[in-house]
């Protein structure tokens, strides 16, 4: 996702539901599945300035750094809520953590809202996690692979969107006259 469309989604979502804004800024700062952050409680999160956390499709443990935006966002967000709770949970179902359905709704509505025409999918803020550490970070293939927990880097450069077409632009775009 371009860096205004992540702004003015985040920007909607923070006035209208904090639960829904944190889930955003969660995917985009984390790049977990959907499936991984969904499961989170506050004591995962709170106060801490990494997490160790196994990725139920891959069963590795992955150490990922919170950014120290997030951390500022979640100290706000958990203020008053208690370590048992689920981080994002269900509006009046006790504490149960949203569907991904309900996810997916949450983040195409707000896309909708702010004129985005494309459809978001949860894996959409992975894979926006995963181009914008690639583009900022001297485009190091390796550091987003192990953080993604890939096995093939073929499978990174498909998630940061590096295509024949990218590559053939790339390289007809080279001038040494």
């Amino acid at each position: 996702m371009d860096k205004r469309i992540i702004t003015d989604i985040a920007g909607y979502l923070e006035h209208k539901n904090e639960r829904d804004y944190v889930l955003f800024l969660s995917g985009i700062y984390l790049g977990r599945r959907i499936s991984d952050i969904l499961q989170y409680r506050v004591r995962d999160l709170r106060d801490k300035d990494y997490i160790e956390i196994p990725e139920k499709k891959t069963g590795d443990v992955v150490r990922l750094s919170i950014n120290p935006n997030l951390q500022k966002i979640y100290k706000h967000y958990f203020s008053d809520k208690q370590d048992y709770e689920y981080v994002f949970r269900c509006n009046g179902i006790g504490n149960k953590p949203i569907s991904r359905v309900r996810a997916w709704q949450i983040l195409n509505d707000a896309a909708a809202a702010v004129g985005y025409r494309d459809h978001i999918g949860c894996h959409s803020l992975r894979k926006t996690f995963a181009y914008w550490l690639y583009k900022e970070n001297d485009g190091d293939i390796s550091m987003v692979q192990e953080l993604l927990g890939h096995d093939d880097p073929a499978v990174t450069r498909r998630y940061i969107g590096i295509d024949q077409q990218k590559k053939d632009a790339a390289i007809n775009g080279l001038d040494f006259g």
